[in-house]
């Protein structure tokens, strides 16, 4: 069913907005933020940030959209099978679900949308360092290549991780044209193992019932749910203790306190969700902890700034 938000300019600016998950988004935007403070450890020029933040949300608009194109035949066949509902309880549907496929949005109208947005991304990464266009390249190409793996192999949960990743790589160098590789390969990890245990998987698993129908590979239908459970539990533990390491490798020159806050932080927003999951493996249990994991890298620049800010 159909839904039916507001007409006018701010009900077509919600549609467009749902379609790029523009809530999870700007948590999202939040990731190349921290990745920037926390490998100089300060904040950028002036005008590095404003370029940099405008880039980083052309980007995570273009390519969340993107990700709805590429799959909207699917989603159309889910809808129109009644196998996903209008709206949802997760951070990706807090708008309107899929509106292209609920035929909301045309298709002209979803393309201009993620071209106009690239065309600002690409600027924007040509300014800060010709080579975050082609990072932005590279992950607009992936984001299409997980989509299209859907029914092939549930080795796309790689692909998305390495995407996910690719906003914090580009704003490195963004303010570091050569940057530490011990550094750059923490922030890398750190967010792989986060985005493929606290995102990825969990977001898969509230499709379960729909991608079993629909033939997708993904690791909760390759699986079952008690051992996408343990996995998720296993990458998140990799994305705790990795964060700790990065915090520590970091110039801001954090203490031992300020990296058992990080550990605790992990403990209340991944861990702690995860162990839950192990004990109950349920659809509700993994929407939980996807929406909590969600807050992580944002609540981690919070302390970031509160450190450099002291």
């Amino acid at each position: 069913m159909r839904q039916c938000p507001r007409s006018g300019f701010a009900g077509r600016l919600r549609l467009y907005l749902a379609l790029s998950r523009t809530p999870h988004g700007l948590l999202d935007m939040t990731t190349p933020v921290l990745a920037a403070v926390l490998y100089l450890g300060g904040f950028p020029s002036l005008g590095t940030t404003v370029v940099g933040l405008l880039t980083a949300f052309a980007g995570y608009t273009a390519v969340y959209a993107l990700n709805d194109l590429v799959d909207l035949r699917v989603d159309r066949e889910k809808f129109r099978q009644g196998q996903l509902a209008g709206g949802g309880a997760d951070l990706d549907a807090l708008l309107v679900r899929h509106p292209m496929a609920q035929g909301l949005l045309s298709l002209r109208q979803g393309l201009l949308w993620v071209a106009g947005w690239s065309l600002v991304a690409v600027t924007g990464a040509y300014l800060l360092n010709p080579v975050c266009v082609l990072i932005f390249a590279v992950g607009c190409l992936l984001e299409a290549v997980y989509c299209l793996m859907l029914r092939f192999s549930q080795l796309r949960v790689l692909v998305s991780g390495v995407v996910k990743t690719l906003g914090a790589v580009a704003a490195v160098f963004a303010v570091d044209p050569r940057p530490q590789a011990s550094l750059l390969g923490g922030l890398f990890l750190f967010l792989f193992f986060w985005e493929i245990g606290g995102q990825n998987i969990p977001n898969d698993w509230s499709d379960l019932e729909s991608d079993s129908c629909q033939g997708a590979c993904t690791l909760p239908v390759r699986l079952g749910a008690g051992r996408a459970a343990v996995l998720i539990a296993v990458f998140l533990s990799l994305a705790v203790a990795e964060s700790v390491i990065v915090f520590g490798l970091s110039p801001a020159g954090f203490t031992f306190g300020w990296l058992l806050a990080v550990g605790a932080l992990g403990w209340l927003l991944l861990l702690m969700p995860a162990i839950a999951l192990l004990r109950s493996p349920t659809a509700d249990g993994a929407m939980r902890l996807f929406n909590r994991a969600s807050y992580f890298p944002a609540l981690l620049l919070v302390m970031v700034l509160a450190r450099l800010l002291a």
